[in-house]
């Protein structure tokens, strides 16, 4: 999946936005995530090569803003059920496994 220049620019304000809407930290994500800091800050300014960990990031922010009763920003290009997009290994994001 390639991104346009404006989607690369607003998939990282919503990332930081829900982020914000959080309340988490880079070192609690990255702890919760088994991942460390570096990767963390890596996926938010989309400089990685597994589409998948985008997509893990993704879907954490929004469980755990919804399970504070918070209205969390919508992505623009990282919608839908990642189940329906055929390059995505479902499985490893289901299964919370960053690269």
């Amino acid at each position: 999946m390639t991104l346009t220049n404006q989607q690369i620019a607003n998939t990282k304000k919503e990332f930081a936005d829900n982020i914000q809407i959080s309340g988490l930290s880079i070192p609690t994500i990255a702890k919760e995530l088994n991942t460390n800091e570096e990767k963390i800050e890596s996926i938010l300014a989309l400089n990685t090569k597994a589409f998948e960990d985008g997509w893990i990031l993704r879907n954490y922010l929004l469980e755990k803003i919804e399970e504070q009763g918070k209205q969390p920003e919508p992505f623009t290009a990282l919608v839908g059920d990642h189940h329906d997009y055929w390059f995505l290994n479902a499985r490893k994001i289901d299964k919370r496994k960053m690269s």
